[in-house]
């Protein structure tokens, strides 16, 4: 009796054992691969984490893929691209230029917010009590940008600088680029607070911090203010199975504000999380006024010296 109730015990045990390893397999009893959805980090990795890990559940669920969020930080994200070991990649608009020159990355949408839609713009800002309001009043002063590789936090300035007749190098006592998280706004404290004559702010940034109730924009003095430019973009690697990237890219692109997702136990609207209006789809020649500031700022992936 008692060895008929072994074998019955070891029989269930067994089929429960089988049960719980084929989760996460697919038919043939392989591991199901996670899609890895690369996210550059922006202000910190808790903020994006927080904003963007609803969108990768939404992904999963519309799409049927599971899909897995890999937070990178700005200058460490080529190092994955290159090594295929992220499948998507959600960015600002120069990371895609340069890992669709060099690894053959295809742009999918770009995310909607703000005053100029699908696009944003870089400006150059000086107190207004500080007498500042053309290149020429910036000779000769200090001045703060954003990250080295932000397209409205460095490049747009740059290039309106050097349109201008103003060489960054030779026109200013000194400039910085500050180190840590939420590096835009504090280039908007280092002009308020009078660390620095001029920053260079996304136009973004001075407008949510306004919002916010941090600053007053009517402080600030807007020297110059860029063309806008496509804003932070979605894309994909050519590895991809063109079936799914399709499926990524109309999900994208049909996301609507009311459309939610359980995270956590939490239910959460995707877009609202995201601080995002929604995705317009990327075409590549609306880059192309990136692609030439890029290259007149000498910045990769066109640097030449």
């Amino acid at each position: 009796m008692k060895s008929r109730y072994l074998f019955f015990f070891l029989f269930i045990s067994l089929f429960l054992f089988a049960g719980c390893e084929s989760k996460g397999r697919d038919v043939s009893g392989k591991e199901a691969k996670s899609m890895k959805i690369g996210y550059m980090i922006c202000n910190s990795l808790p903020e994006t984490t927080a904003r963007f890990e609803p969108l990768t559940s939404y992904l999963t669920e519309k799409t049927g893929q599971k899909f897995e969020s890999v937070y990178v930080n700005t200058f460490d994200f080529e190092d994955l691209v290159r090594d295929k070991e992220i499948d998507f990649a959600h960015t600002n608009s120069i990371l895609p230029i340069i890992f669709k020159k060099e690894y053959g990355l295809e742009l999918m949408a770009v995310e909607i917010r703000g005053k100029y839609g699908y696009r944003d713009t870089g400006t150059i800002i000086a107190l207004k009590e500080s007498g500042i309001d053309s290149f020429d009043d910036m000779r000769g002063k200090t001045m703060i940008f954003g990250p080295a590789l932000a397209p409205f936090g460095y490049m747009a300035q740059y290039s309106l600088m050097l349109s201008n007749g103003f060489d960054p190098e030779e026109d200013l006592t000194y400039y910085a680029i500050p180190w840590g998280s939420f590096k835009h706004e504090k280039v908007i404290y280092g002009v308020l607070f009078g660390a620095y004559d001029i920053g260079a702010a996304p136009y973004l940034d001075l407008d949510h911090m306004a919002q916010e109730g941090k600053i007053k924009i009517d402080d600030f003095n807007i020297i110059a203010e860029s063309i806008p430019m496509p804003y932070c973009t979605v894309g994909v690697m050519p590895h991809v199975d063109r079936d799914l990237a399709g499926k990524v890219k109309k999900t994208l692109l049909d996301l609507r504000k009311d459309e939610t997702v359980l995270v956590n136990g939490e239910v959460l609207r995707v877009l609202e999380s995201a601080w995002i209006e929604g995705f317009a789809e990327a075409r590549d020649s609306e880059y192309d006024c990136i692609r030439e500031r890029l290259k007149q700022c000498n910045m990769a992936p066109y640097r030449k010296f």
